[in-house]
């Protein structure tokens, strides 16, 4: 755990943000969260731990987290978005519509497709993001079963 907090600490030094604990905390809920939080859960699981922080200083961290390029903003067709840590390569998320469970993958064949994309239409493209909805292995098991009664 120490080690986690030293690097997000120096992860904020080295983006140019002053750090500060209630920063540190945030990066590390990211850091450590299962799935991908909301900036309302994000706020929820730093009050147990840091009842003062207020839900507009979230919102302010997120904002300069994204612009310095340390997490992510994903949408999962909701209202809100999703914040992940920046991940070291690119990836696609496949989300359940039972569940909404979200699924990460890698698939190779994006970055060609950028390539191709990018030279035919001499566009420089810096980013993508492809999110399949569907229904995950449980949701489909459950909904047999339902079927069957």
């Amino acid at each position: 755990m120490v080690m986690s907090k030293e690097k997000n600490r120096r992860a904020l030094s080295s983006a140019g943000l002053r750090v500060t604990q209630q920063r540190a905390l945030l990066l590390e809920i990211i850091r450590r969260g299962k799935g991908h939080l909301d900036a309302y859960e994000l706020y929820r699981q730093a009050r147990e731990r840091q009842p003062g922080i207020s839900l507009s200083t979230v919102y302010r961290a997120l904002q300069k987290f994204k612009a310095l390029g340390l997490v992510d903003e994903v949408h999962f067709d909701e209202a809100h978005h999703h914040y992940e840590v920046k991940p070291p390569s690119e990836h696609h998320h496949l989300v359940c519509l039972g569940c909404g469970r979200v699924i990460e993958f890698h698939y190779p064949l994006s970055r060609q497709v950028k390539r191709s994309v990018s030279a035919a239409r001499d566009f420089d493209i810096v980013g993508t993001e492809v999110r399949m909805t569907g229904y995950c292995y449980r949701c489909r098991q459950k909904e047999r079963r339902a079927e069957k009664k």
